[in-house]
């Protein structure tokens, strides 16, 4: 199945999260970070999770999940211990028309986590379309060997530079040259870095480098990846926000 790779914005967004266990606790805090507004729905919670309804950082509403929670809801995550809850879950928001992914269970996806290395404002989300979610987990841990904090700092030096020309009278197409020589320069001013090998075959010499191919975005935490090719891709974001990396497949209702 061919899958649609982006990074979505969440900013004031209401989401919903079925399960307050573990796994639902990481997804959670994946949302906060993106700035959504997360319900919860779970009649037990983990203490991290009470403590942050506690503080109104979170809506937690201490009963068993019915499909009028759907409602209003942009996103929905199913991570319950149960897979027939998630499954039911999963039914109910395609039946609204709202994405859902329901966590270690990619038939019932709309969307898959991925695999994301974080650098400020730079994100590479790495996906392996459900084949296995560990590899795509070395392959990130790889990644993060050799993509250092100052990566960080080359983003922003390059979205201040950016801003400047554009508020400049300077011509669309030297704008881009002048764009494009600017990123060539802090690439090769900060080498990636090589690092030891997770795998004879995933040795330094061998790593992937960044591609302006936007080639997708997967599951680590709950065991979902994406692709649209057998092979491994990468998606690459350098937006401002904090974004979610998610896939979505485009072969229709699964």
């Amino acid at each position: 199945m061919s899958l649609f790779p982006m990074f979505l914005k969440l900013q004031d967004r209401p989401c919903l999260v079925v399960g307050a266990g573990g796994i639902g606790e990481g997804k959670i805090q994946s949302l906060l970070e993106a700035g959504a507004l997360v319900y919860v729905v779970a009649p037990r919670a983990t203490q991290r999770l009470q403590e942050l309804a506690a503080t109104g950082a979170i809506n937690w509403l201490r009963r068993k999940f019915t499909p009028a929670d759907l409602d209003g809801k942009s996103l929905v995550i199913a991570a319950t211990s149960s897979l027939s809850v998630n499954e039911f879950v999963f039914r109910e928001s395609r039946r609204r028309h709202v994405l859902c992914n329901a966590v270690d269970d990619p038939p019932n996806c709309d969307f898959f986590y991925g695999a994301v290395v974080r650098r400020g404002d730079l994100q590479i989300a790495i996906s392996t379309n459900g084949k296995s979610p560990a590899f795509a987990q070395r392959l990130r841990e790889l990644l993060e060997q050799q993509f250092g904090p100052e990566f960080a700092e080359k983003v922003n030096d390059l979205g201040t530079a950016r801003e400047k020309l554009f508020r400049s009278k300077t011509e669309p197409s030297l704008r881009k040259q002048l764009l494009h020589k600017m990123a060539r320069q802090q690439i090769n001013a900060v080498t990636p870095r090589s690092g030891p090998s997770l795998h004879p075959a995933l040795g330094s010499n061998v790593a992937p480098r960044p591609s302006a191919r936007h080639h997708h975005a997967a599951s680590d935490q709950s065991g979902n990846s994406t692709p649209e090719d057998p092979a491994t891709n990468y998606s690459v974001s350098s937006k401002s926000t904090e974004p979610v990396p998610v896939s979505l497949p485009l072969g229709g209702a699964k």
